[in-house]
């Protein structure tokens, strides 16, 4: 059990860092775009990677753990979506935040849907 939480909190390292670096090294727009974009990259990871995990192509647990619930999770937030989401409300900007949510999530479900059939064409 040790192991495995120190798995977990070195993927959420690297996960949460790369997402820092990313956003501070983009441009800031009005819209959250690098939200978005690490979001939905985020999203086919996890689903890449947990698919593999069911066919059996990726047996090891403690990997597993690491980037699915430490790297994909330090690295893509529900948090983050919702902040970018009220800020834009905030600012007035109604179709911007409608639109963000609803490419969001129709985005990040394909993702899903790419990663697992990714997934299916390796193993």
């Amino acid at each position: 059990m040790f192991l495995n939480c120190l798995a977990v909190g070195a993927g959420g390292f690297v996960g949460s860092v790369l997402r820092y670096l990313i956003t501070a090294a983009a441009p800031h727009t009005s819209f959250p775009w690098v939200t978005l974009a690490i979001n939905v990259f985020g999203t086919f990871v996890l689903a890449l990677v947990a698919a593999l995990v069911l066919r059996g192509a990726l047996a090891d647990g403690r990997l597993s753990l690491m980037v699915r619930i430490g790297l994909c999770g330090g690295f893509t937030t529900i948090g983050a979506f919702s902040l970018d989401t009220m800020d834009l409300i905030d600012h007035g900007a109604y179709l911007g935040a409608g639109g963000y949510a609803v490419l969001t999530c129709v985005l990040c479900v394909g993702a899903a849907y790419a990663g697992s059939l990714a997934a299916r064409m390796m193993s």
